[in-house]
């Protein structure tokens, strides 16, 4: 439920609802289940309601209601909000009310709220949780932007209705309209201009029916275009001149009906645009015009959290410690201030523009700190204005809306900055007439050249930043294959590359022979898998190097579902001797290089390899049937066959892949010897598969065609002569073990899974391990949120000390521990036992003991974290590999 709907619902109680009703309508106005509500109003064993006083409610885990008298509300709220009866039932509000005031507490924040009651609606955020909608905590983000796109998306629509065509140059046009509008809206409620005055006047000056809206609002923005007002209707003159390009150029405005005006008039009466975040808001207006973003309104775009993980090391901490070094120095304050007016930043993927208007803020913010301590040590009032200019700041988007939205949020980022130094020091830059906006080009940043955008200035420090589109080679359209083939045609093998790759190759082709720096979030793949290997030779070449980088995290913003993928934040730099930097877990970690795995390594890279690294025995992948799934039977259909024909028994053996084994799933197949195929075929639903599996074969590819002679038997018939020992393809990237499984001859694996046949138990504790999970994680990649296993890049490359059969023994002895744990809890299966909420501490403990005992033998002492482990590989693995080269 959107959060305008809300409202309106909340509205709606306070007119219709009575005092006995009111709680109830008031859960139903959030969403709650209408038979949820009737058992609350219920009485008996069955109702909801736990509370046994009268005028009182208490719902489990939802709310502690009271209607009490007025000089009660406070206190009610303060002795409930630790009692006894809160911390057991957990209500995550407590609300008294006496109709005329309402108190609220929010349980698990603990914020309050304190309003008449007839404001109610204009506070449906603080009970948004009750709609699924979580407040967020590590970022300022306020429902008033997602409130705002909600009713710009109403109007959107409308005005589509009421104007069908879909011409191009109309909807150019309308991604225009849309931007002066927002303006208007923030216009009229941050003091740019008189309070309401441009909801007031349309409200006053347009007829009800929307006709000559139309013209209207085309003479307004004429007018907002021009300095001489001695030929401007008197009803215009409150506005002042705007300039600055946003309503230089002419553009048809779209035509009115009753509805679409009255949304229009709400959109400026309803909401204060004042609480509107430019940074946050651009981004969730992009799915305005973009219907086909609207379920996920506000989830794509990225936090201040995440932007300044990228800001922060790539220029904002340096700032600030040279303010450290100058503050008792005024003229190194005052070059640090001239420094500012000369850096330029540059986000070549700029989407609505919120890395360029969080780095604004940031310099806006960092420059006030330094005129306060140059006013501290000269006793100086008298400072002069901001030297950053929004011509500081560049970018490249493909979206002509977005675009728009870019230029704007810029200008709004300004005037909110410039209220904030006049708020300090007492004068600010004049907001009006509008200053050149960012120099922001609407273009495909992977065939617009960089220089023609922001180009090279020497006496400039320049920062190229953003989150570019990734995209992997299966999602790609053709043309952005155009594109990388275009960008790596050096390159063979570049037909697999992630779509990001171009950005990282394009800023380290920018940034080389110069001090420019560049740093963008992405997802983590262009740093695990095959990915390192097709992308990062060519960034190394241009004698670039990642000079900081962020362990992986979950995309995160204030929308309660964000974007469950995985991110890194990546630093590039032409080669220097200057500090690199590792942030991993909370910490920030010197490095004396970062290797493309983003570990304190050298630029060494792994490449997929059949020839094994270490003194262990080979893996394979699990036999892969291609036999269009008649080969393989469900534990239904294997009981219906040996019903209707017992002898069937000798042809049908157990199956274990990935989901098998995690989840004890029971499969079969038919595994029919050669010799055996007569005595196969005289029984009819055998008979029957085999000739299923040779007619998918004879109408498949090249490899199926060569398979039809023996449609009796899988592709591939790898079997254990005692045993064999299982890894899943594939494993949640939250559990610190891959899961490896031991089964006996009596199994056939299937491809689903990596196998060892025969293998020793010493071999199973070396995969098991803690170390191997990290190899694994940063060397394989990962699909969706789950690692990809790979034998030929984890296994096969896993470096692992020669060590004494001593050793060896206590490795076995280990595994049996693991082993005998999980048989201890057979109720579990094997997904459950390594869920890391649920591991039982027996096996966890078994497991622990392991990884020290397999630490032990790359080092003595104890590692203190997983960046020292992986370090600790790679170098073992570089020493392994020359010596295999020597």
């Amino acid at each position: 439920m959107k959060i305008a709907q809300i409202e309106e619902n909340v509205k709606n109680v306070l007119l219709h609802s009575s005092q006995h009703d009111f709680l109830a309508d008031f859960l139903l106005a959030f969403g709650k289940p209408k038979a949820s509500i009737s058992r609350l109003q219920t009485n008996g064993v069955a109702s909801y309601n736990l509370s046994k006083n009268e005028h009182e409610v208490l719902w489990k885990n939802n709310v502690l209601y009271k209607f009490i008298t007025h000089d009660q509300l406070d206190s009610y709220i303060e002795e409930h909000a630790d009692s006894e009866i809160v911390l057991k039932h957990k209500p995550r509000f407590i609300i008294a009310t006496d109709f005329n005031t309402l108190v609220a507490r929010d349980t698990r924040t603990e914020e309050s709220l304190k309003i008449a009651f007839p404001e109610l609606p204009n506070y449906v955020e603080f009970f948004l949780p009750w709609a699924g909608m979580e407040k967020a905590t590590h970022t300022p983000d306020s429902p008033a932007d997602v409130k705002a796109a909600e009713k710009m998306a109403k109007l959107f629509d409308m005005i589509r209705l009421d104007n069908p065509t879909k011409d191009a140059r109309f909807l150019h046009s309308l991604n225009a309209f849309l931007t002066r509008l927002l303006f208007c809206f923030f216009a009229e409620d941050t003091d740019i201009f008189p309070k309401d005055l441009f909801s007031n006047c349309i409200q006053s000056h347009t007829a009800e029916d929307g006709k000559d809206l139309s013209d209207y609002l085309a003479s307004l923005f004429r007018l907002l275009n021009t300095e001489d007002r001695t030929k401007c209707p008197g009803y215009f003159r409150q506005f002042p001149y705007v300039n600055g390009g946003l309503f230089a150029e002419e553009h048809p405005v779209p035509q009115f009906s009753v509805r679409s005006r009255a949304v229009l008039i709400a959109c400026g009466t309803e909401l204060n645009w004042s609480e509107i975040n430019p940074d946050i808001f651009g981004s969730m207006i992009q799915a305005v015009v973009d219907t086909d973003q609207r379920a996920n309104l506000g989830m794509h775009y990225t936090s201040v959290t995440n932007i300044m993980k990228v800001i922060d090391p790539l220029f904002l901490r340096d700032l600030y410690e040279e303010l450290e070094k100058s503050r008792t120095n005024t003229r190194k304050l005052r070059e640090l201030l001239i420094r500012l007016g000369k850096i330029r930043i540059f986000d070549p993927a700029c989407g609505s523009g919120n890395f360029l208007i969080i780095a604004y803020k940031e310099l806006r913010k960092l420059e006030m700190e330094i005129l306060n301590q140059i006013s501290i040590n000269e006793k100086q009032i008298d400072l002069g204005l901001s030297t950053i200019r929004l011509s500081q700041f560049y970018g490249i988007e493909l979206d002509d809306f977005a675009h728009e939205v870019a230029l704007l949020s810029l200008w709004l980022a300004e005037h909110q900055m410039n209220l904030v130094f006049m708020q300090r020091f007492g004068k600010a830059n004049a907001t009006l007439p509008l200053k050149p906006s960012g120099s922001i080009v609407c273009g495909d940043a992977t065939t617009v050249a960089w220089q023609t955008v922001c180009p090279a200035d020497e006496g400039s420090d320049t920062y190229i930043l953003g989150n570019p589109p990734y995209l992997g080679s299966k999602k790609q359209s053709m043309e952005q294959k155009r594109s990388i083939a275009t960008i790596f045609a050096h390159s063979r093998d570049y037909k697999n590359l992630d779509f990001i790759a171009c950005w990282f190759y394009l800023a380290a082709l920018y940034i080389s022979g110069t001090s420019s720096k560049a740093g963008f979030v992405t997802t983590n793949s262009i740093v695990q898998g095959d990915q390192v290997g097709l992308l990062w030779p060519h960034i190394f070449a241009q004698d670039a190097e990642i000079g900081f980088a962020y362990e992986s995290f979950k995309w995160g913003n204030s929308a309660k579902n964000t974007a469950g993928v995985s991110c890194v934040v990546v630093g590039l730099r032409a080669a220097s001797k200057d500090p690199k930097w590792i942030y991993l877990q909370g910490q920030r970690i010197p490095a004396k290089n970062i290797g493309p795995y983003l570990t304190d390594s050298s630029n060494t890279i792994i490449y997929k390899s059949n020839q094994i690294l270490s003194d262990l025995p080979e893996m394979v992948y699990g036999n892969m049937p291609l036999d269009g799934g008649f080969l393989k039977l469900e534990t239904p259909e294997k009981d219906e066959l040996l019903k209707a024909y017992p002898a069937a028994a000798k042809f049908i053996k157990r199956l274990t892949g990935g989901n098998e084994f995690l989840y004890n799933e029971e499969r079969w197949c038919l595994w029919i010897e050669d010799e055996q195929l007569d005595e196969a075929l005289s029984i009819p639903p055998i008979a029957e598969r085999i000739e299923q599996v040779k007619a998918f074969r004879e109408g498949g590819g090249d490899v199926a065609r060569t398979l039809v002679k023996r449609s009796h038997q899988f592709r591939y018939r790898h079997t254990a002569t005692r045993s064999m020992m299982l890894v899943p393809c594939t494993s949640s990237e939250r559990r610190d073990y891959l899961q490896v499984g031991f089964f006996d001859r009596s199994y056939i694996a299937i491809h689903s899974a990596q196998v060892i046949y025969d293998a020793d138990a010493f071999v199973f504790g070396i995969v098991s391990s803690r170390l191997h999970m990290l190899w694994t994680k940063a060397t394989c990649g990962t699909l969706d949120s789950r690692v990809r296993y790979s034998n030929i890049i984890a296994y096969n490359n896993f470096p692992f000390p020669a060590i004494t059969e001593a050793v060896r023994e206590k490795i076995r002895e280990c595994t049996f521990k693991i082993l005998a744990a999980r048989e201890n809890r057979p109720e579990l299966v094997i997904a459950d036992l390594y869920d890391p909420k649920l591991m039982p501490a027996e096996l966890l403990e078994a497991h622990r003991e392991l990884d020290s005992l397999i630490e032990s033998c790359y080092q003595k002492n104890a590692f203190q974290n997983d960046e020292e482990r992986l370090k600790a590989l790679f170098k073992l693995y570089e020493k392994m590999t020359e010596t295999e080269d020597a």
